[in-house]
């Protein structure tokens, strides 16, 4: 599974005192996907986690188009751009769905993942998983 959507509703409390959605918390919402399309595919990170195995953000590259707001309705989706041996690159939008049915680009990231072991070394990603995330 390469391209993934999930959504998010805005809730006060992720809004600053302008009333917008405060920027790091569209990094929260591409980390939620990343989660929930690891467990769409029976990836638990836990069950990664007791095996020594972790995913790690190693860069992010975001732009920051539109502002989302109050009760918005958005959806993050996932894209694999990129499979390495240790790494993936993943592509993030963030749109907001319009009483029209339109939607509007609110936010563009790019994500490098890393495996590395609980100790802190990198690992190559399991060939397991790696033949999940390519079917």
């Amino acid at each position: 599974m390469t391209e993934f959507e999930w959504p998010v509703r805005i809730y006060i409390e992720d809004t600053d005192a302008g009333g917008i959605v405060y920027y790091a918390n569209y990094l929260r919402y591409t980390e939620r996907a990343r989660t929930e399309w690891l467990r769409a595919m029976g990836i638990s990170q836990e069950v990664l986690r007791e095996q020594g195995v972790l995913f790690v953000v190693t860069a992010v590259d975001a732009k920051y188009r539109k502002p989302a707001r109050l009760d918005d309705a958005l959806t993050v989706t996932l894209r694999i751009e990129t499979i390495g041996k240790a790494r993936l690159g993943i592509s993030h939008q963030v749109v907001r769905h319009n009483v029209t049915g339109e939607t509007e680009l609110l936010v563009q990231a790019g994500v490098t993942i890393a495996c590395m072991s609980t100790a802190g070394k990198p690992l190559a990603i399991p060939g397991n998983i790696l033949e999940i995330i390519q079917s």
